[in-house]
C-alpha cells in the first residue's frame, strides 16, 4: 500500500497565503531552503486540483529561486485532478484524471508504484482526509498571523481530526515543522 502525505504550509492562524506578503511570508531562511532541497519526497508522485495547477504552472517564469524550484517540481511525477483541464498539460509529467479523486488515489494506493504528496489543493486535501486516505499529515508553521491579510483558510470544512506527532523540527530559530498520523473522529473524544 503507497503513502499518501498531505502537506501545508501556512501562517500560525492557518491560513495558506496573505494578500501583499511575498511566498513563504518572506521568511524562509538557509535551514528550511535546505531542508527543502533535501526532501525524500522528491521521489513522491504530487497531487494537486486544477487551480493548483494553473498557480503552479504560471509561475514557471518567476524569480531564480522560482525557476530552480519549478524546474524540481517540471521533472516530478504529477497527477492533476480536474473535469476541466485536458491532456497534454504544459507543465512536463503531469497527468490528468477526470474521475473522481477519491476513488483514483484509493487505486493509486492500492496498485501503485510510488508515494504520492499533495501540493496546496485545499479541497482535494480535505475530500482524501474525510475518505481516510492520508497517512502522514505535514504542516510547516511560519510565526506570522495574518487577520486582515490572510486567505485560503486551510482547515475550514474539515472533519475533527486526532493528530498523534510524529516529528517536530525547528527551521532557522523560527519555523515550525510538524509532522502527524491523522485519524478522523466521529465526534468530540469520550463522546
Amino acid at each position: 500500500m503507497q503513502e499518501l502525505l498531505v502537506d501545508f504550509i501556512t501562517s500560525l492562524d492557518g491560513y495558506g497565503a496573505a494578500e501583499g506578503w511575498p511566498g513563504l511570508w518572506g521568511l524562509e531562511g538557509p535551514e528550511y531552503l535546505g531542508w527543502l532541497g533535501e526532501q525524500p519526497e522528491r521521489d513522491y508522485t504530487i497531487l494537486m486540483g486544477a487551480n493548483t495547477y494553473r498557480l503552479m504552472s504560471e509561475m514557471q517564469a518567476g524569480s531564480p529561486d522560482e525557476e530552480f524550484a519549478m524546474g524540481e517540481l517540471a521533472n516530478a511525477s504529477k497527477v492533476v485532478f480536474s473535469s476541466t483541464l485536458r491532456s497534454p498539460l504544459a507543465w512536463p509529467n503531469t497527468q490528468v484524471i477526470s474521475e473522481d479523486a477519491v476513488e483514483s488515489v484509493e487505486e493509486m494506493k492500492r496498485v501503485g508504484s510510488r508515494p504520492m504528496r499533495t501540493l496546496g489543493s485545499l479541497t482535494l486535501c480535505r475530500s482524501l482526509l474525510k475518505a481516510g486516505l492520508v497517512d502522514r499529515f505535514r504542516v510547516v508553521v511560519f510565526p506570522v498571523i495574518n487577520g486582515s491579510t490572510g486567505y485560503d483558510r486551510i482547515y475550514d470544512g474539515y472533519p475533527d481530526v486526532a493528530l498523534d506527532m510524529i516529528a517536530s523540527r525547528t527551521f532557522d530559530g523560527r519555523i515550525q515543522l510538524l509532522e502527524y498520523v491523522p485519524r478522523v473522529l466521529n465526534g468530540p473524544p469520550g463522546g
